[in-house]
């Protein structure tokens, strides 16, 4: 049961309770610095692993975008008082799906396929966000990272039509996909608690895990005919 508050401006965010406050900073925070990782480590070297000007040109636009969410995110959290120097990731360990070392442009499209997704997920979990501000740039945000996840889904397919962008795309699957579970969050997470006792975010970590799951295998088994490899049972 979420607490009754709405924040409609950033200027109000000073009259709310000082756990609402930490709860949104949190968010902006981890957005701002997550974003600008991966632009950083996948997107921006993926332009030089593209195989044509045609894919090199939508790889540069996913990562303006990607750049451009991490400054929007930085843009709000400075207009929160957030100071910049906690929206980089010098300042803030990123999330481990970012130590994947990027190789080759099937393990690229793999990532625009299955982590954009689970961004996708994260996202949804703020369009009805009761700090307006966030929720308003969630909104903005949505059409690009679905933009981004449909990129991934459209090179895979068209990988997939020989037998060695199937062997290829297949191999980053079965290296990539079981990180992502982790993206989630843990099953018993005290700051899931906190966004959701104040209807800053709307479902477990578990919840979204389960969504996430069920997407990506009707994605990979059901549209692209391949199989997701076993995930280890959660300690």
């Amino acid at each position: 049961m979420s607490e009754q508050i709405v924040v409609k401006h950033t200027a109000d965010l000073k009259d709310a309770p000082e756990e609402f406050r930490n709860a949104v900073a949190k968010l902006v925070i981890s957005h701002a610095v997550n974003e600008l990782y991966g632009a950083q480590v996948f997107d921006e070297p993926a332009i030089a692993l593209a195989p044509n000007p045609y894919a090199k040109w939508l790889t540069c636009r996913v990562a303006m975008e990607e750049y451009g969410h991490h400054v929007r995110f930085r843009e709000l959290g400075e207009e929160m008082g957030i100071p910049a120097e906690k929206m980089t990731p010098s300042e803030k360990r990123p999330l481990s799906i970012f130590e994947f070392p990027l190789q080759s442009w099937e393990e690229f499209c793999v990532i625009k396929l299955l982590a954009d997704l689970a961004e996708i997920l994260q996202v949804e979990d703020l369009l009805h966000c009761n700090f307006h501000p966030l929720r308003n740039l969630a909104r903005m945000t949505m059409p690009e990272e679905r933009f981004h996840a449909q990129f991934g889904e459209d090179f895979c397919t068209e990988l997939v039509a020989t037998e060695d962008g199937r062997r290829k795309v297949q191999d980053a699957i079965n290296r990539y996909y079981p990180m992502l579970p982790a993206f989630f969050g843990a099953s018993v997470s005290r700051n899931n608690e906190i966004f959701r006792k104040w209807g800053i975010k709307q479902r477990t970590n578990d919840e979204m895990r389960e969504d996430f799951l069920g997407r990506a295998k009707e994605l990979v088994e059901d549209k692209l005919k391949l199989k997701l490899p076993p995930l280890a049972a959660a300690a």
